[in-house]
This record gives C-alpha cells, sequence and structure tokens, in this order.
C-alpha cells in the first residue's frame, strides 16, 4: 500500500494566493487560512499598537509594525498582528517590503474558536521559537488574559499571565509597563 505524500508549499506558492479577503499563512509548508480579524480583535491590535508606539515616541529603539508579512525560510510565512523590531536588526530584516527574518517581540491577538487558539499558541509559538523571536505575547480577548513567553534556548516559554487587573512589561522594552486594562479597551 502506497503512502499518499503531500507536497510542501513555498512561499511563492502563498504569493500566489487569490486577493479574497483571507489571510494566507504557510507554517512548514503547511496552508492555513482564516478570515479577517474581528472588530474586537482590531480595536485590540489598535491599542496595542497605540501603546507601544507611545512608548516608542519617548524611547525610539525601535519600531512596531501592524500585520506585516514574516518570512522565515522558504517554507514559513505567517501575518502577526504585530512586531517590535529593534533598530540594530530594522536594516538586516526588514529592507524588502516584508520581514525576511524573526522579530524581537510577536503579539498575536486570538480569534474566536480552539482551531485558531492552538495555531497560535503551539504552531505559531514552535515557529516562532526555533526562527528566533526573543518575546512572544498571546492575547486572549475572551478571557482578557495576555500570556507572555520568552525564549530559552530556542523554546518559546510561558513566563506569566496577565489579567485584566495586572501590568505588562516586557524585557525588550526598558522601562515600558502598561495596564492590562488598556490593551482590552474597546
Amino acid at each position: 500500500m502506497a503512502t499518499e505524500i503531500k507536497p510542501l508549499l513555498t512561499l511563492s506558492d502563498l504569493d500566489s494566493m487569490p486577493d479574497d479577503g483571507n489571510r494566507y499563512e504557510l507554517i512548514e509548508g503547511e496552508l492555513l487560512v482564516s478570515r479577517a480579524p474581528s472588530l474586537t480583535h482590531q480595536r485590540i491590535s489598535r491599542n496595542l499598537l497605540i501603546i507601544i508606539d507611545a512608548y516608542l515616541e519617548g524611547n525610539p529603539i525601535g519600531e512596531v509594525l501592524a500585520t506585516p508579512g514574516v518570512m522565515l525560510g522558504e517554507s514559513n510565512g505567517v501575518i502577526p498582528d504585530l512586531v517590535f523590531i529593534t533598530i540594530e536588526r530594522r536594516d538586516a530584516i526588514a529592507s524588502g517590503e516584508r520581514l525576511t527574518g524573526a522579530p524581537d517581540l510577536v503579539i498575536e491577538i486570538l480569534s474566536p474558536g480552539a482551531e485558531n487558539a492552538q495555531r497560535d499558541r503551539r504552531a505559531k509559538r514552535q515557529l516562532y521559537g526555533k526562527h528566533g523571536v526573543k518575546e512572544y505575547w498571546v492575547v486572549d480577548p475572551e478571557s482578557r488574559v495576555i500570556e507572555i513567553y520568552h525564549s530559552q534556548s530556542g523554546v518559546l516559554e510561558l513566563i506569566r499571565s496577565v489579567s485584566v487587573e495586572g501590568k505588562i512589561s516586557s524585557a525588550l522594552l526598558p522601562g515600558f509597563e502598561c495596564g492590562a486594562r488598556s490593551v482590552f479597551k474597546i
């Protein structure tokens, strides 16, 4: 009996996907499709972008970007909700229309559904860890919790969960602190 072998897709295959309002991502050659984010998702993303950007205005150590294409090898192309890149790494990974390497910080906001949560908490976390992301935040709009992971030997390990009453900080953003409530203000 022959084993069926699925062909792995590449970034060139990803580039040929239709512009139909869906979000196409590629993880280890497997195509993942999701719908456009909800308004709640977009509002949380906007809040985080404004909060981090305000910090960077007074501390010009890098830049924050919303929904950039991130290429991590020939079989991995993802669209995180937000990323932070230090000035030192910007020229190396952000010289074209997409990022071609791991950002320093990646933030994903969960979309409803167990499949989406598993994708962000497992598949993307493993991918980001493998490719050198230093810090990873998973924002859960439903439970109003932000999970913060740090890289430890190429693995992103959960170091803390911040509830809506707590404060968010980051080793990558010296002196940065914000109340989680402001992230979930919709």
